[in-house]
């Protein structure tokens, strides 16, 4: 069985003051010679590969937080920290530590000399140890000004810590902050807030699990309601926590520790953001306890709260019965989405463990149900605890999905849910499109789908999606060429379809001769010189320019004739020249051959180009093909010549039909389907307006 008493998570600390997981493994310690002495080696449990290897300096000052953190600066603005997963391994490591530096391994921070003087270290080794003035009204300007002396120096800090911590001295303190309130004595007021701001500056775990205990977290925010530089009109933070902030429980917490520590949490979030002033930089770096303290109980209350069975049991069945009031509803949603947004804070271990459970709990179907409500806000809530899930494994919800196809009709479908709120975006800005694009676009990216010996994740679903959702996502640009609207809708999208140079989408367009409507649209406009005849030509002239081989011969070898009359601009000669020059290569395999040979040699004119090999398999007869491989499915309507007949039409216009249905059923809601696609292209050139989100990338698959 693997040792877990050693089992650690490595943290560091970002930027934002926030802390990154680096990774699980297992510490040890040891001589590393290239470091010239004693380490912490932490390798990681996946591999072996090395997470961490760190020197323990005999001048660096180390934490042991909440006994299972050892929190230490590796490097000025570089914090790292060691959670274990046992305390046993903490005390180990934290002796060995205590042993290298020669400290007593009861302490809980390790002494710190830098920034100071030699003589100041002389002094301050020689002195047993900070004597604190009796805690009474009138030596509070003592206590404040012995408090703001002994702030720079790292080692009269702890001196200051420890006093405070070993004579009960912050009860004391509060007890007079009680006495100055009912004397109304702003002088001591002042003073005490100056020395409380003092103390968190102090950076020590013990004294934060005093000051944000129950009977003392009030009066520390009351402390620090008095600011000097306010004058005689403080703040009323405790007034907002007690009058205006009120906890809700959404289920019943019957667990009264975990209430407790949701109190806690939330107040001392407060003080951090609120009620504390801004930190300067040197500040900063002596508030990182106070920031650990906030991320770690978090992921006690996650794992606390993912516990307790009945509990979530209770959450998921109130959000679906269609019974639950709307109020009510909201809430249970927001604390979900709240939930979701504290595992973050968790390893990956316990983060897998904790959307596993979500999954059995059957979040995904009580999303389903959320998401076909009216309330715009539980919608939006819904739809980011879904980007938590995508994000986390977009495998899990893609497996969902395929199941629950074998048992709804497509459209009640979750994804297909997912695609309609992203059309029918009312917002003027697509904030909510934007998002939803994001997760379909990780949805459909092959990147991120596995692949093992009895499963290909990437032909199932693909195969699944443009079989139950793709007519929902092309529904609104099919919606736009009907009922003698303009065709620039399906104008725009062809031709971003053509920019991507996909020969199986080539081979689509071809094999459903997709061009003879552009064809006709372009003789249909005659010679009027207007932005449609632009579109086309310019359409016309990235393939020729590109040199796209297969769109050349299909388009020369079917609507030549009725193009050729067409001499106002050089195109359509064009693309016959380069029609021409491919039937003269295939002719003559050696001056084709020649021509390679200088071409690979000399020079490339596109990276892009297809070589030799590359064209003798996007040419291949698409029978030959594996199956799985095609990714959009053939048009057996349209296979044997252009047009079709009244039954295929029908076939076409059945999703269109749907999509109209449930637009017009909507109207009142403001679902708009040119929204999105007046702003996804640009007509003359395929690119993105600038204010523009991008349509889900479907070759991207």
């Amino acid at each position: 069985m693997t040792d877990t008493r050693r089992r650690v998570k490595v943290y560091t600390l970002n930027e934002d003051r926030q802390w990154d997981d680096r990774g699980t493994g297992h510490v040890s310690s040891g001589y590393v010679e290239r470091l010239k002495g004693m380490s912490l080696l932490v390798r990681a449990e996946s591999d072996g590969s090395l997470l961490l290897e760190s020197k323990i300096n005999p001048n660096t000052a180390y934490q042991k937080q909440q006994d299972t953190l050892i929190v230490w600066s590796e490097a000025e603005n570089y914090d790292l920290a060691l959670s274990f997963q046992e305390k046993a391994g903490c005390d180990e490591i934290w002796e060995k530590i205590c042993q290298v530096q020669g400290k007593d391994p009861s302490v809980d921070i390790t002494q710190e000399l830098v920034d100071e003087s030699e003589e100041e270290r002389f002094d301050d080794m020689s002195s047993p140890g900070l004597e604190l003035p009796p805690c009474e009204l009138g030596r509070l300007e003592e206590l404040a000004e012995l408090v703001a002396s002994s702030l720079p120096s790292p080692l009269r800090r702890e001196k200051l810590a420890l006093a405070v911590e070993n004579e009960g001295y912050i009860r004391k303190l509060l007890e007079l902050f009680r006495q100055c309130e009912d004397l109304e004595n702003a002088d001591g007021l002042h003073h005490l807030y100056e020395i409380v701001k003092g103390i968190f500056l102090l950076n020590r775990t013990a004294l934060f699990e005093v000051m944000f205990s129950e009977e003392c977290i009030m009066d520390v925010i009351g402390c620090l309601e008095h600011d000097p530089a306010l004058g005689a009109s403080p703040r009323r933070h405790r007034d907002f926590l007690t009058k205006t902030a009120r906890f809700k429980e959404v289920i019943p917490i019957g667990d009264p520790e975990l209430r407790a520590k949701i109190h806690q949490t939330y107040r001392v979030q407060y003080i951090q953001d609120m009620v504390l002033p801004t930190p300067s930089v040197f500040e900063e770096n002596m508030l990182s306890t106070l920031h650990s303290f906030i991320f770690f109980n978090k992921v006690e209350i996650v794992g606390m709260l993912q516990d307790d069975e009945k509990f979530l049991t209770d959450l998921f069945a109130q959000l679906t019965d269609e019974a639950t009031d709307d109020d009510k509803r909201h809430e249970l949603v927001n604390f979900l989405k709240e939930f979701c947004s504290f595992s973050q804070t968790l390893q990956p271990q316990n983060r897998d463990a904790f959307f596993k459970t979500l999954s059995n709990m059957g979040i995904l179907p009580a999303l389903e149900v959320i998401l076909g409500m009216d309330d715009v806000q539980v919608r939006s809530a819904a739809t980011d605890i879904f980007s938590y899930l995508v994000e986390y494994s977009p495998s899990m919800v893609r497996e969902f999905v395929m199941q629950e196809c074998q048992q709804n009709d497509d459209d009640i479908l979750l994804i297909n849910l997912i695609i309609e709120h992203m059309i029918c975006d009312t917002d003027p800005e697509l904030g909510g499109a934007v998002q939803l694009m994001g997760l379909l676009r990780t949805l459909v990216d092959p990147e991120n789908m596995l692949a093992t010996a009895n499963k290909t994740e990437k032909t199932e679903f693909l195969s699944f999606f443009y079989k139950h959702c793709m007519h929902v996502l092309s529904a609104p640009l099919l919606a736009n060429t009907t009922e003698d609207k303009p065709s620039k809708g399906a104008l725009r999208f062809m031709r971003r379809i053509i920019g991507l140079k996909d020969e199986f989408y080539n081979r689509y367009i071809m094999r459903n001769f997709l061009f003879e409507p552009v064809v006709k649209a372009f003789l249909n406009n005659g010679t009027r010189y207007n932005l449609m005849n632009s579109a086309i030509i310019e359409m016309f002239e990235y393939v020729r320019v590109e040199d796209v081989k297969s769109l050349t011969a299909h388009i020369v070898e079917n609507y030549w004739k009725s193009l050729e009359g067409v001499d106002y601009v050089q195109t359509f000669k064009g693309l016959k020249l380069r029609y021409e020059q491919q039937k003269e290569r295939q002719d003559n395999p050696k001056l084709d051959s020649m021509r390679s040979i200088l071409r690979n040699h000399r020079f490339r004119r596109d990276a892009r180009t297809l070589d030799d090999d590359e064209e003798m398999w996007f040419n291949a007869d698409e029978d030959e093909l594996e199956d799985g491989e095609a990714v959009v499915p053939p048009s057996d309507s349209k296979a044997g010549k252009p047009g079709g007949g009244a039954g295929e039409d029908e076939d076409l216009m059945d999703p269109i039909s749907k999509f109209m249905e449930r637009k017009k059923r909507r109207s009142r809601g403001g679902c708009v389907t040119n929204i999105c696609l007046s702003r996804y292209f640009s007509l003359s050139s395929g690119t993105k307006h600038a204010t523009s989100c991008a349509v889900p990338n479907i070759t991207q698959l």
